[in-house]
């Protein structure tokens, strides 16, 4: 009698192909839309519209300042993640919590939380406004910070991510030869997570660059000032169908690049 053939790694039972078809149809079935249906022969001229192009730079610009300051922000935090699996379960729970919760919150309830804090009533904005005079809902800004506050969550969950992978034997042994904290930090730590740092900042480009719900809520829609390349396709879509199919392929276009540029180094421990 032959011996029976082992059955590869990875099998699937056929039956789970099934679902999986049609989960990938759903997710992909839409794009596919997108891009059947754009008006390609009258893209560059609904593209070169002057409103559109000054959404366009409003978006690129606030999205790269909205990411230099998760940078400056979000890897100190992601490194405390990292090392909080020291700490006592609580403490370590309600900051992961606070971390991630920006993720699963509705866009717009952040924005109503941005406008609470930071509104001319706000818990802080109130003070801004009877000291300095500053008031911050509606403004490029405000723009800023809503992306700020829904993208800075992806880079830290890359970072933490690629700390928690790192081997942490190069820290010990700088610092047992001398090394102080900082120069730890800077020529041993950062080195070693530089590629989930890039993951994580074009994750939250992305994200930022594609912010609406937040953004509309906090900043409202002002041309040139808070109107965003999002913000611009929904009003557009009202006005216009063509020209909002136009601003969405754009985006489309530059979550698939980002994507792409990524290979897969946003899945902790898996590079192609």
């Amino acid at each position: 009698m032959a011996p029976r053939r082992p059955r590869r790694a990875g099998f699937l039972a056929p039956a789970l192909w099934i679902p999986a078809g049609i989960a990938l149809a759903l997710l992909a079935l839409p794009l596919v839309a997108l891009v059947v249906r754009a008006p390609w022969a009258d893209l560059p001229q609904l593209l070169a519209r002057g409103e559109v192009l000054q959404a366009l730079a409003l978006s690129l610009g606030t999205a790269a300042i909205a990411t230099a300051v998760s940078l400056a922000l979000g890897v100190p935090l992601a490194l405390v993640l990292a090392r909080s699996a020291e700490w006592s379960a609580v403490p370590r729970r309600l900051l992961r919590a606070l971390v991630t919760v920006p993720l699963v919150l509705p866009p717009v309830v952040g924005g109503v939380a941005l406008l609470l804090l930071l509104g001319r009533r706000g818990l802080v904005g109130e003070w801004l406004d009877a000291w300095f005079g500053l008031t911050i809902p509606f403004s490029t800004t405000a723009v800023v910070i809503a992306q700020v506050f829904v993208a800075m969550p992806f880079l830290v969950l890359a970072v933490e991510g690629a700390v928690r992978a790192s081997d942490r034997r190069f820290e010990i042994a700088a610092a047992t030869l001398g090394a102080s904290r900082w120069t730890v930090f800077r020529r041993v730590t950062l080195p070693l997570v530089a590629p989930g740092v890039s993951a994580g900042a074009l994750l939250c480009f992305t994200r930022a660059l594609g912010e609406f719900g937040a953004t509309i809520t906090f900043a409202g829609s002002f041309p040139g000032v808070t109107q965003t390349l999002p913000i611009a396709t929904y009003l557009e879509l009202q006005r216009d169908p063509d020209a909002a199919i136009a601003l969405s392929l754009v985006l489309m276009i530059v979550s698939v690049a980002v994507l792409v540029s990524l290979r897969d180094r946003w899945v902790p421990g898996l590079t192609s």
